[in-house]
């Protein structure tokens, strides 16, 4: 065991910090040339700069007094929210939160249906099913256990998109809960969220979307030509959707919005709190602080691309994506799994030691992404993989051919 860093006695001097901060980094993954699947979501230089701009003017201010305090910062969260609610297709009384991610919005998805299920029910103790895809997020597993609630992952259809009437036979009495992807994140398929939604009505339940991935993506590869079904709220089904601003909506983290089809979902996502000395306290989403730099920072990014910058954008990542996927597919007997809608993909081959592969790629400088089943190579790509393309596809194709075969395969790594 490494011995434990003691608190410092003495401070250190600034410009000594940032080339201790420079050679501590030294070592991380070089996500800025495209070696990293995952995690950071590349656009255009001039992008990442308004939104880190904008972030750095509001650094210090904490959205949680944004109604008290920084009336700046309540505008800019009330165009966020309202400018996303346009973006979804959402009717007049459909109202939301920015929260500081996927898992967040998540989470407060399941509360709002477990909370305006107890009230339709008249049972404050109802803890309602979860019926969803098992290409779903584990987030909602997550929020399911924080809630003690039961929770049902129905397998997918031989598309790999979630099978609508797998999903209805898994549904009883005490089902509150449908979940559908856009995309899902092992295959980066859209679930057929019109059956899901019509599935919904049927049986009087919540549908949630989940388009933490793909939600300021999908829209505007529709813009650009690319046949993306209908998710949105302009689908009568459809209850809640989450869309993280920091993945495809190219702003700084932390940033999401849930979104709720009517004030009085949108109420029962919230806290409200009155035994407290301090007096009432309410708060609309999960955590209190929350940073300014945040809400500034995804203001300033949809304000600067606005829909001509985000469909321009979505034009190259979808064309970027359809050549990775014909250059993998050019390497024998590599196939990706199932039809990408947008820019996630996965590949591999029956026989094909993928872990061998992984390890032969990260020896080459990259960060390897995996699925486990099927077992596979995972890439969820921005416009930070456009450039370096045909280098990953040469060391894909000399780990490929290096890789023993094996009858039974190795599981990936975790993430």
């Amino acid at each position: 065991m490494s011995e434990r860093t003691t608190f410092p006695t003495q401070g250190r001097a600034r410009d000594e910090l940032a080339a201790t901060l420079e050679r501590m980094r030294s070592g991380d993954a070089d996500w800025r040339h495209g070696r990293v699947p995952l995690y950071v979501f590349g656009s255009l230089p001039e992008v990442e700069a308004v939104g880190r701009d904008a972030y750095a003017a509001y650094f210090t201010e904490n959205a949680l007094g944004a109604r008290r305090a920084f009336a700046s910062l309540a505008r800019m969260e009330s165009d966020v929210i309202a400018m996303s609610l346009d973006l979804f297709h959402a009717p007049a009384d459909a109202a939301g939160s920015m929260t500081s991610g996927g898992s967040e919005s998540i989470l407060l998805a399941v509360k709002a249906c477990r909370d305006h299920a107890r009230v339709r029910r008249g049972d404050d103790g109802f803890r309602g099913n979860l019926v969803l895809p098992e290409t779903a997020h584990p987030a909602f597993d997550k929020a399911a256990r924080l809630m003690d609630l039961p929770v049902r992952r129905v397998p997918v259809g031989a598309d790999l998109r979630a099978d609508p009437g797998a999903m209805a036979a898994a549904i009883d009495g005490d089902t509150m809960l449908l979940v559908g992807s856009v995309p899902c994140f092992p295959f980066g398929v859209i679930d057929p969220i019109s059956q899901l939604s019509e599935l919904a009505l049927s049986r009087g339940l919540w549908l949630h979307v989940d388009a933490c991935v793909g939600g300021y993506l999908a829209p505007f590869a529709r813009a650009a030509g690319s046949a993306v079904p209908a998710f949105d709220f302009s689908l009568p089904g459809v209850a809640s959707l989450s869309a993280d601003l920091h993945k495809f909506g190219f702003c700084p983290k932390p940033a999401s919005v849930v979104l709720f089809r009517d004030q009085a979902r949108a109420e029962a996502a919230g806290f409200d709190l009155d035994v407290w000395p301090s007096g009432r306290f309410r708060t609309g989403t999960l955590v209190g602080t929350r940073p300014g730099g945040a809400v500034a920072g995804a203001w300033a990014v949809l304000n600067y691309l606005g829909r001509d910058g985000y469909t321009a954008i979505a034009s190259r990542l979808i064309a970027m994506r359809k050549a990775y996927v014909e250059g993998i597919e050019a390497i024998a007997p590599l196939k990706v799994f199932g039809k990408p809608d947008l820019t996630i993909f996965a590949f591999g081959a029956p026989g094909l030691d993928i872990a061998a592969i992984a390890q032969a790629m990260a020896s080459r400088g990259w960060v390897p992404g995996m699925t486990s089943r099927p077992p596979g190579m995972h890439m969820m790509a921005s416009l930070l993989h456009e450039g370096v393309r045909a280098d990953y596809l040469a060391d894909l194709t000399a780990a490929v051919a290096a890789a023993p075969r094996v009858e039974v395969q190795r599981v990936g790594a975790e993430y």
